[in-house]
């Protein structure tokens, strides 16, 4: 098998694209803000794929018009609401905390899906929910419970556990969105309307901040950021999760925290302490469990 047929190495690229994102962001974070980003981000993104989905999209517009209140809302809570919070958060955090509270994502799902879907989990299913959980939190606390009381923790984390909900929220309403629905022109019209979004804290974050620079750095992330976390990434995945399915694809997204702790230490010079390794630890536990089979 040719190595650009391979899902296992482009779900495995995936993942460290994805994690790229997280550390990139932190590292610009002082010369881009955070919504300058994200709008920019998905424009580029949005120019590269209007090409392709001219035609097409003429052709699927009724279907999607059909399905457009879901549409939008997975436009919402995952373009706009997801990697704008996440721009934000690491503007407070560091990468590896960001990366690691995101493992927590899959558990949010379970969570939601069975708060909002009606979804029976078993004891050992919300068990794994309370031990991810822990996880999280000791991330947040830094090991130091005590803070929970102070209520002093770190903001950055917050914002990234509610860009987490969002992407838990944006996984539900994906679930019965129309397989008809071409996924590329899906893409195409959740970034425009998730740029809609984005445009009012863009604009407004324009006139408070100072001027952007455009230097070489500021505009290579531009360029990472609208081209392998928003195209390549997606586009290797959808390709594994079609040729191994989407449980054992899904799976991938445990390699972030991987990646973005060799990242972040790499390029960031951020410590790895002995709370991550705990946290994670919970974390994975906790997905491990809560991803036995459910009861239906």
């Amino acid at each position: 098998m040719s190595w650009y047929k391979n899902p296992y190495l482009l779900l495995s690229l995936t993942a460290l694209f994805w994690s790229g994102n997280f550390v990139l962001s932190r590292a610009i974070h002082a010369e881009i803000a955070p919504f300058t980003l994200s709008f920019w981000r998905w424009l580029i993104a949005l120019l590269l794929l209007t090409p392709f989905v001219i035609k097409p999209l003429k052709q699927q517009w009724p279907l999607i018009r059909l399905q457009l209140w879901r549409v939008i809302g997975l436009a919402i809570t995952g373009i706009s609401g997801f990697n704008s919070l996440v721009y934000l958060g690491t503007q407070h955090t560091s990468a590896t905390n960001a990366l690691l509270i995101n493992a927590f994502i899959p558990v949010l799902t379970v969570l939601l899906s069975g708060f909002f879907l009606k979804l029976q989990l078993s004891r050992i299913q919300l068990g794994g929910i309370a031990v991810s959980v822990s996880g999280v939190l000791m991330i947040l606390s830094r090991g130091d419970w005590l803070l929970f009381t102070e209520l002093s923790f770190n903001r950055g984390d917050l914002y990234i556990f509610v860009a987490a909900i969002c992407w838990a929220v944006y996984t539900l309403l994906m679930k019965d969105l129309d397989a008809r629905i071409n996924r590329i022109v899906f893409l195409a019209v959740i970034i425009f309307i998730g740029i809609a979004g984005i445009l009012p804290f863009y604009l407004w974050e324009w006139l408070q901040s100072p001027p952007l620079v455009l230097s070489r750095p500021v505009i290579a992330s531009f360029i990472y950021v609208g081209i392998f976390p928003s195209i390549l990434a997606v586009w290797f995945y959808n390709y594994g999760v079609a040729k191994i399915g989407p449980a054992r694809a899904s799976l991938f997204i445990h390699l972030m925290p991987v990646f973005g702790t060799l990242l972040s230490s790499l390029f960031l010079q951020e410590s790895f302490h002995l709370y991550h390794l705990a946290g994670i630890s919970a974390i994975f536990s906790g997905l491990y469990l809560s991803g036995r089979k459910t009861k239906e």
